[in-house]
Parts: C-alpha cells; structure tokens; sequence
C-alpha cells in the first residue's frame, strides 16, 4: 500500500511540474547503484528529478548504469548531449573507456553536480576524485588525499593519517554561508536551518581548485569531529564547472527547502556558469527549517511539519 501510495505522488507531482520552456537546460541524471543498503536511489532520483523540473529551466533525463559487476559493454551514455551530469550513484569503479568518456566530458566544459552518495564513489578514479575535491568512505585513507574542514574561520587541510567518512545521527543542523558573492550562495542567508540529514564529516581528498560555499559544525555530542565540514562546494576540472553537495540523504533531507534552493542554483551554475533564480521566500531561517510539502509527502514515515 505505502508502495502505491509513493508511487502515486510522483505521478500527481509530474503531472502538475511546470512546462519545460524551449532552449532548455538538458540534464542527465545518473543513478543505478549505492554501494550498499545506505542510500534509497531508487526513491532519491524522482525526488531530484522534479526539483529540477519544477525550476522550468530543465529537460532531465535519467540514466541508469549496470549495477557493479553487470555488462558494461554496451552502456555508453551520451554525456556531450547534456549540458550537466547530475550524480545520484555511487559505485567502485568503472570501465577505463567509460571513465575516459566522462573525464573528456567535464574537461571540454560539461557541468557536474555531485550529491550526497556520489561523494563516496570511486575512491581509486584520480580524475573523478579532482572533480568532487573531497570523498569519503570506500576505504579512503590518507593516500585520497589530507582531511579538509573549516577551523577558526579558515580552510585547512590535515594530513593525520586514518580513514575517511563519518556521520553521526540524522538531526537539523544550522549551514553556514563561507563566500557570500558566488552566484549560487549570493542572498542566501548567512545561516540556515536544514532538516535532519547525515552530516559527511572527516573527508580527504586533492583539494584542488575547490572553494568551500558552506559548511556545518559536527558536534562532538553527535559522533562529530568539532570541525565546521564542508556541505557544499563548487570545483574546476579544465574547463568544466563541478558543484558538490553532500547534503540530501532521504526524502525528509531531500524536502529542505534549503537542499532544493541550492541544488536548482548550483545545477544551473554548473551547466551555464550562472544562475538566474531567485531565492524563495520560504527559505529556511537561522532558527527555523522550511519543508516544501509535495517532497515531504513522498516519504510515508514522514513526520516532520513545513514552516508557515
């Protein structure tokens, strides 16, 4: 029943998601696999999928690859067709002509946003890890790179050996703003609420060409390192412009109005080098966390309320 009842939203959902204009951005979303039971991507790529419709500046496919030790020999997405690769997948290791494929691909100018699970994802991939700057689990250790979070106001990179990732329980957290003059974070607040949500701590990784946008604060009561980590990013990879989040775990996380407003923004960013959305007014406050309702209702264990 719960299983109709999901599947049935996100039918009402993109029947009601605005018009997608002509001349509008094209998106691959990629998914097929989460290196585990840890991430639903099953349920997270629909969810994705209409925020960015809902923009009306989106034409979204999806794409979804073998799952690991499937046939790869005929999946060949065509990245040129798309002016950003949106990831929601998180896998080991890909085959060296498919990996040359994308490298090519972001290289010669496509645009990359990386969420939440595809921040684990290829812990061997040079290239992929350059992209999203810093990555955690899939045995990464000091070889991915030194350890990178915010300490007395400044960005600092730490070479102490030990694996990376970690997280403690799912509770709101308050994002800090760190470069208030990017096109994606300019007007956000410099603090908001997002909804309860695993907050990556402890990533290693090159660092290069990586500016921070915001970070939270791990709490040391919740299983968290006392740094200010890194949630969202934005990257260079030769001509091509990366944007990572590692916020967005389930549906609940999903629904933060602060999650969709930044997701929209930095997916734009990353495709055209701009963004032209305005910031809605219910996004969240320093205090208060703000739900966009349709999301929230994906999820039947939902429990949480939106702000008025």
């Amino acid at each position: 029943m719960k299983e109709t009842v999901w599947i049935s939203l996100i039918a009402l959902l993109q029947l009601f998601a605005p018009l997608t204009a002509a001349g509008a951005i094209r998106v691959m979303i990629l998914d097929g696999q989460s290196g585990g039971p840890y991430h639903d991507w099953e349920r997270v790529t629909p969810v994705l999928r209409n925020q960015l419709e809902a923009t009306g500046l989106f034409q979204v496919d999806v794409v979804t690859a073998p799952q690991s030790g499937g046939d790869f020999s005929t999946f060949k997405p065509e990245f040129k067709k798309y002016q950003v690769v949106v990831s929601n997948y998180d896998a080991p290791e890909w085959p060296a002509e498919l990996k040359a494929s994308f490298e090519q691909y972001v290289k010669d100018g496509g645009g990359f946003v990386a969420v939440h699970a595809a921040n684990n994802a290829f812990p061997d991939w040079p290239a992929f890890n350059e992209m999203i700057g810093i990555g955690g689990w899939r045995n990464r250790t000091e070889k991915a790179g030194p350890f990178w979070y915010y300490k007395e106001g400044k960005l600092v990179s730490d070479n102490t050996p030990g694996n990376a990732g970690s997280h403690g329980a799912r509770i709101p957290f308050p994002v800090t703003n760190r470069d208030s003059e990017h096109p994606i974070a300019k007007g956000l607040p410099k603090v908001w609420m997002h909804a309860g949500d695993e907050l990556y701590a402890s990533l290693r990784g090159p660092g290069k060409n990586m500016t921070v946008l915001a970070t939270a604060h791990s709490a040391t009561d919740n299983r968290g390192t006392g740094y200010d980590e890194p949630v969202l990013m934005v990257l260079s990879y030769g001509k091509g412009r990366v944007f990572h989040t590692t916020l967005g775990h389930d549906i609940p996380a999903l629904s933060c109005v602060g999650f969709i407003t930044t997701l929209q923004r930095g997916t734009e960013w990353a495709a055209t080098g701009r963004v032209t959305q305005k910031i809605p007014g219910s996004f969240p406050t320093a205090e208060t966390v703000s739900f966009r309702v349709d999301i929230a209702a994906m999820d039947p264990g939902f429990k949480g309320s939106p702000r008025r």
